[in-house]
């Protein structure tokens, strides 16, 4: 079957180091670790084979850090869990498992267990007993424990909605304001990666970088159809609009209204969700808003940029912004 996604980024992380920290029972030779080589082929993605036990799994890792020095640090479940702790560092930690021992406990994971990928060293089984559960209790209480402002601007923990074995989505926000919530369940598939990873990667690349991309607005208006659904082609436009600008979504904020501001949050959540955290606007004012573009069915002529007027005979449907945005080239 061919893979939808194929595509490629090789703007991002180019010449860095990223080190990936994977879960319990896996080993660096994941799949995971070949998605991210391929999505940023000018990027250097290291991935050790992380030791059973927690505290030599830590010390590992934070002698690779000495080492390597990364510009960012990856990690997913038990591996989210680690790389909480390796601050200093750029890092984003996806279904984090700030409860491990309680996790292995309960997901039937005790006795003896078969890595899911090879590991260098040749070993494919471990007994797991109560006293290496025992130990990852006790590691995890080690967590946050050097949070600072400066770290929680480093953190991002992604979490997927669906995820039937982690549920830490609290307890990260507690400590760190960058939690985000994504369509998906606990393992790290491609979709994943593409749809939500990734972007979150490219905020961290522009930053790093301090590269300022150019803004698009998009007015609530343009965006469901007659049925509430979003309207064709969509998510397709704004997923391409992603490569090169800084989206933003305008909607009303009506003050005798306030469960409409949650309900028009909501709905772009689910509709876009992982990437579009954090970019919603809420103004009855737009006409004072800066940006390079202003995409709404309702005409601003008294936007500083260039306002696209949707369902307009040059632009009716998103396929058309599209065509419009592909011939500006990124600019």
């Amino acid at each position: 079957m061919e893979n939808q996604y194929k595509k490629t980024f090789p703007d991002l992380m180019v010449g860095k180091k990223i080190i990936y920290v994977h879960g319990f029972m896996s080993a660096g030779s994941s799949h995971t670790v070949q998605m991210l080589r391929d999505y940023m082929p000018e990027a250097t993605v290291i991935a050790p084979d992380l030791p059973i036990h927690p505290e030599e799994a830590m010390e590992l890792l934070r002698n690779l850090v000495d080492t390597e020095k990364p510009d960012l640090i990856i990690g997913t479940s038990m591996g989210g869990m680690y790389t909480e702790m390796l601050y200093g560092v750029d890092r984003i930690c996806v279904n984090p498992a700030f409860q491990m021992g309680t996790t292995i406990s309960e997901s039937n994971m005790m006795g003896k267990q078969v890595f899911q990928n090879e590991r260098q060293d040749g070993i494919q089984e471990v007994i797991v007993t109560k006293a290496l559960v025992k130990e990852y209790k006790e590691i995890t209480e080690k967590c946050f424990s050097q949070v600072t402002e400066e770290e929680q601007q480093r953190v991002f923990g992604l979490f997927g909605d669906a995820d039937p074995f982690v549920h830490t989505f609290d307890l990260f926000h507690e400590h760190y304001p960058q939690a985000i919530h994504f369509h998906g369940e606990h393992r790290l598939i491609e979709k994943v990666v593409f749809h939500y990873l990734m972007p979150v990667i490219r905020w961290i690349d522009d930053r790093q970088e301090g590269r300022e991309r150019r803004t698009v607005l998009i007015d609530q208006n343009t965006l469901a159809d007659g049925y509430g659904k979003p309207k064709s082609s969509l998510n397709k436009a704004y997923e391409f609009l992603l490569d090169n600008y800084n989206v933003f979504f305008v909607c009303p904020a009506p003050t005798n209204n306030p469960l409409a501001i949650t309900e028009q949050q909501a709905w772009i959540e689910d509709a876009f969700s992982a990437p579009a955290w954090n970019h919603t606007i809420f103004t009855n004012q737009p006409h004072l808003l800066y940006g390079d573009y202003f995409i709404s069915s309702t005409e601003h002529d008294d936007f500083l940029g260039t306002s696209l007027l949707f369902g307009s005979e040059e632009f009716k449907t998103w396929e058309e912004i599209i065509t419009f945005f592909e011939r500006l080239g990124g600019q």
